[in-house]
């Protein structure tokens, strides 16, 4: 009884356990190694806060790219600005997309994050709102191509906005997180504290989460998540509820809203109690008592916005990556993934946009990386267990990266994809926190001292720079989607999405050739990826759509339809199938393969009586047989 008592008192357990208090996580920096100009948070954060701008303003000049196009490019909503924010609030973050496509969400247990889509709609009311009669043509406007920048040079210069607030979030959030550090974690060792925010700044896996403007929704639930620590341990320490409210009602449901990793608190806020505040387990998860009420707010907010999506994924490859892979290959997989996250917070190379399939092959329990996968876990776990009392920073990072790794691994979650490098930026936490514990412990055991400050010096300074050079380049691969996958197919050349999106740009690149050769090859080219494609994914519409393009320009009227045909097998609903069967039969029309056209004509005719335009086709169809 008297051992808890004294838990609950970070001045009992000093005074009582000396020597563990020294050992866990009280290393004082003198002023030789952190001067007293430097200790300040002002002066920390501005660091933290230049480096980060300075890493991402080459971002600034960046388009659309990846899921922007889900997210913003085919969103009615965002295009309403504040009066679309209601629609965002009540509805799946993708449905204004797959409403274009008329079908509905193709994502397993459905996607509610409306908090980065309103910020978008606030954007677009500074930018100019776009009426209701306008949307369809807007929402259209990339359907021929769909990999293609968006024309309109007033939407570039939005995404070059877009991308500012971006960059600014991450700053802000850096700023957040340094105060996190310092006035939890390493509370009293600031050096630690700036260390580690450096590390986070500059790491180059985070390109993903700032380039690509979709990825908002990161930066705004790890801002939230650092606020609610924050306020959660304000409310500890001064008991006035001004705290609560913040730490609960506001930080807490805005990071739920943000992306659902605001879960991962429900174990982490009792254990940081715990550790840093010295709490019993029981008052720990009493404390933690009222964000439990959030859990349960937000679960109702969502399930009356988007209702009971089914846990089961669909049958596409894109949106279920094992739905090839045997039962054990999927498992073995699942085990070996998350390693690939481990390497790459080691070494950042190469980086890639896309782990869908086949970017990541599957995996069998033969293979040594999913053993060695299970052993570096396990091994987690256990430091986890180890250092529960003996090292309490090392404990909490250790937690932290683990927490919210499983909630992104596939194991619990179907996330829609085997990895993605945007996932791992809130785990990436938990991982610069032991590593900037380490590296200032290393420098401290070196003597003399000074050789020790200069070789801690040394190593960040070099980190700045490497991360600086292989950051920069990263971001102008996220320019668009055409820069994007034209370099990511070098890196997963066997990725059905890219070779796809390159096939894309290959069939929009076709129109900038001089030379009919060279726009033949690139055709011909896009062809072949796409076919590719269709090997492991004969659901994908946007594969057909896409060959219907090409053949369009080489003019062969039986592919188009031939296509068209397949396209209309696995997607009837595809809302421009009209329009493809149309330019069908124009084709075969000026291909003088008039019988072919007359009844592409009739049949269109038949679903859409009256149309002039049809009228006015089957009419030329008829004056060319006659000769006229």
């Amino acid at each position: 009884m008297a051992k808890n008592k004294n838990r609950t008192s970070s001045k009992a357990t000093i005074s009582n356990e000396p020597k563990q208090e020294t050992l866990v996580n009280h290393f004082p920096m003198t002023g030789n190694w952190l001067p007293g100009w430097l200790s300040g948070f002002k002066i920390q954060a501005a660091i933290v806060a230049l480096l980060a701008i300075i890493f991402y303003a080459n971002t600034f000049k960046n388009e659309s790219a990846l899921d922007d196009y889900m997210v913003i490019v085919k969103n009615e909503y965002v295009y309403q600005g504040v009066a679309g924010l209601p629609d965002i609030f009540t509805k799946d973050a993708y449905y204004s997309y797959f409403k274009h496509l008329n079908t509905s969400n193709q994502l397993s247990g459905g996607r509610y994050r409306p908090l980065s889509i309103a910020t978008f709609a606030i954007e677009q009311q500074f930018f100019g709102t776009i009426a209701k009669n306008k949307l369809d043509s807007v929402i259209h406007h990339t359907d021929w191509g769909e990999t293609q920048a968006h024309p309109d040079k007033h939407f570039l210069h939005n995404m070059h906005i877009r991308h500012i607030v971006n960059v600014v979030l991450f700053a802000l959030s850096i700023i957040v997180l340094l105060y996190f550090l310092r006035y939890i974690v390493f509370k009293n060792n600031l050096l630690m504290a700036l260390v580690a925010t450096i590390l986070f700044a500059i790491h180059p896996i985070h390109t993903e989460v700032v380039a690509n403007v979709k990825s908002r929704d990161e930066l705004l639930s790890l801002l939230f998540i650092c606020l609610t620590f924050i306020f959660a341990f304000k409310y500890q320490e001064q008991k006035e509820k001004k705290w609560l409210l913040y730490a609960g009602l506001f930080s807490y449901l805005l990071a739920f809203l943000s992306k659902e990793y605001a879960i991962g608190l429900v174990l982490l806020l009792p254990l940081s109690f715990f550790l840093f505040n010295k709490y019993s387990l029981s008052k720990s998860i009493v404390a933690t008592l009222p964000y439990i009420g959030v859990v349960a707010l937000y679960s109702i907010i969502r399930l009356q916005a988007i209702g009971q999506v089914s846990v089961e994924s669909a049958s596409d490859i894109l949106t279920d990556p094992y739905a090839l892979a045997t039962a054990s290959e999927k498992i073995a997989t699942q085990i070996a993934t998350p390693l690939n996250y481990f390497r790459l917070l080691i070494f950042p190379h190469p980086l890639s946009a896309d782990y869908s399939y086949n970017a990541i092959p599957y995996k069998d329990f033969s293979s040594p990386w999913v053993w060695l996968s299970l052993v570096v876990h396990i091994a987690l776990v256990r430091l986890f267990f180890y250092y529960l009392k003996k090292n309490i920073v090392l404990s909490f990072a250790i937690a932290f990266y683990l927490v919210n790794l499983i909630l992104i691994c596939n194991l619990l979650f179907n996330t829609g994809g085997t990895m993605g490098e945007r996932l791992i930026y809130h785990s990436s936490v938990g991982f610069v926190i032991g590593v900037a514990y380490l590296l200032v412990k290393g420098a401290q055991l070196v003597k003399p001292a000074l050789t020790g400050k200069m070789a801690l010096t040394g190593c960040v300074l070099l980190l700045i720079v490497a991360s600086g050079f292989k950051t920069m380049d990263r971001n102008a691969d996220w320019k668009n989607d055409v820069t994007l996958f034209t370099h990511d197919i070098k890196v997963v050349p066997n990725s059905i999405l890219a070779n796809g999106n390159v096939a894309g740009y290959l069939i929009i690149n076709s129109d900038l050739e001089k030379d009919s050769k060279a726009k033949n090859d690139d055709l011909v080219k896009a062809i072949e990826l796409l076919d590719k494609t269709l090997l492991v994914n004969k659901n994908n519409p946007t594969t057909y759509f896409n060959k219907c393009v090409a053949y369009n320009k080489l003019n062969v009227p039986d592919s188009i339809e031939s296509s068209l045909n397949a396209l209309h097998n696995v997607y009837p609903n595809y809302p421009q199938i009209p329009q493809i069967y149309f330019i069908a039969g124009m084709s075969y029309l000026t291909t003088r393969k008039y019988d072919k056209a007359r009844v592409v004509f009739q049949n269109l005719l038949r679903a859409n009586p009256g149309n002039a335009e049809l009228q006015g086709a089957l009419k030329a169809v008829d004056d060319s047989i006659r000769g006229k």
